[in-house]
């Protein structure tokens, strides 16, 4: 038996090595002090975020069921076409205060109205806040009133291009009525919450430096299994200090001039695939620790005005959004933009994909369930009706790999849905009134 087999808790095991608190992010994820699911595996919920519709038609599958073709805008989900799910025709049937964008991004995961407030859109009714908590949040609180699926954060917010000002246009997770939880867009802000060490970028050091002895001391007290993933840990540590620190000296292999990231300062547009990047390895890394269960990427904002020169577009994103249907050139480029959307869901599958659990219950992936939505079906027309809502990964117990197709059903039921499917078997979500014939059967 190891040591730490032999201490009972993990807090017993850092007080008699004598361990810093510092190395305990490094524990965390080590199978021995690994914690299950009820259902006897990590269930895994990300939430990503991309604004101001789709073109359909480039979008959509065209066929329902277990066999269907996928459109431009989503082929670079094809290596993972058996782990997708199509839900095509829900609809955010949430009215009251604010603008179609508003709405849209505030009652997206919380599928209630918005509070009346003083932020106006235009000839619509000014609105505040959502008046209920998000999904994400409510999966994340049943997580965490259980030691068994506790974690240290519980859930991260992750954001990429999230502009500074907070009003209803830039908030889609809620901890609770009239509480926006803010997403983090600075990769080295996120590092210092995960690891706690970096203030800015002058004062970065290397953590793994500040710890060894303490990893060393580790090292010879747990088995052989433990080990290899506290050695896998401090390897991805390493590659993200070495790719934070690259990411000050280098223009990048687009040539786009590379923005200051320390905190708050605003994040430069054409540096935007980079911090993706950056992003969603921190989001693997911080699932590889177990340091949460529940996370989200943002990716800019409803209105968001992102100009997609990497991709050869300058003009805004949202702007583009609002030509006409008989403006094709707007149209293929709002395919492109979406693809390119895609891409980055694409890198995240794949990174969850090409990680082993550590218990050996498959990959991360396996596990994981991704929700990759938006705040309007369309652009132009501010529609809520076909909301887009594609499911990838296997963490949810959904059945995978099918396009389905539905008449106008209230997104709430599949807020129910994403509840059930982690074990929290929730009555209704949101207003009530949308919860009608319970959740969605997707299993």
């Amino acid at each position: 038996m190891n040591l730490l087999q032999s201490h009972r808790s993990r807090r017993e095991f850092v007080r008699t090595l004598g361990l810093g608190a510092a190395s305990a992010p490094f524990l965390c994820n080590l199978p021995s002090f690994a914690a299950e699911s009820p259902a006897g595996r990590k269930q895994r919920l990300i939430v990503v975020f991309s604004p101001n519709g789709v073109i359909p038609k480039t979008f959509w599958p065209d066929e329902e069921g277990d066999s269907f073709t996928l459109k431009e805008s989503t082929a670079p989900l094809a290596p993972f076409q058996d782990q997708t799910l199509f839900l095509h025709g829900l609809a955010n049937r949430i009215r009251g205060d604010g603008d179609g964008h508003m709405r849209g991004i505030g009652c997206l995961l919380t599928g209630i109205e918005l509070f009346p407030g003083n932020i106006q859109g235009g000839s619509d009714t000014p609105a505040g806040w959502a008046k209920g908590l998000s999904i994400d949040q409510e999966i994340k609180n049943f997580f965490q009133a259980e030691e068994a699926t506790r974690t240290r954060f519980g859930s991260l917010e992750f954001g990429v291009m999230v502009p500074d000002r907070a009003d209803t246009w830039t908030r889609m997770v809620y901890g609770d009525a009239n509480k926006p939880v803010s997403p983090i867009d600075d990769p080295y802000q996120m590092f210092s919450k995960l690891y706690g060490q970096m203030k800015d970028r002058e004062s970065l050091v290397s953590i793994l430096d500040d710890v060894q002895e303490d990893l060393r001391k580790m090292a010879k007290a747990i088995s052989k299994q433990d080990r290899r993933m506290l050695e896998e840990h401090t390897t991805l540590v390493r590659e993200m200090e070495l790719q934070l620190r690259a990411a000050d000296v280098s223009n990048g292999a687009e040539g786009h001039a590379v923005p200051e990231l320390e905190p708050g300062v605003t994040q430069d547009n054409d540096n935007m695939p980079r911090i993706t990047k950056m992003q969603i390895d921190l989001m693997v890394n911080s699932f590889i620790a177990d340091f949460a269960r529940v996370g989200s990427l943002q990716m800019t904002n409803s209105v968001g005005q992102a100009r997609m020169r990497w991709l050869g577009i300058d003009k805004g994103h949202h702007g583009l959004s609002h030509e006409p249907d008989s403006n094709t050139e707007a149209a293929d480029q709002l395919t492109q933009i979406n693809k390119w959307y895609c891409e980055q869901i694409a890198y995240l599958a794949k990174r969850l994909q090409e990680t082993p659990e550590a218990d050996g219950n498959g990959n991360m992936l396996d596990n994981t369930l991704i929700v990759w939505t938006n705040e309007l079906g369309k652009g132009n027309t501010h529609t809520h009706n076909d909301i887009p809502f594609v499911l990838v990964g296997g963490g949810s117990n959904f059945k995978m790999g099918r396009s389905l197709k539905y008449e106008r059903v209230a997104h709430n039921r599949l807020l129910m849905s994403l509840a059930h499917g982690f074990g929290h078997h929730v009555e209704s979500f949101g207003n009530p009134d949308f919860c009608g014939g319970g959740p969605l059967v997707l299993a």
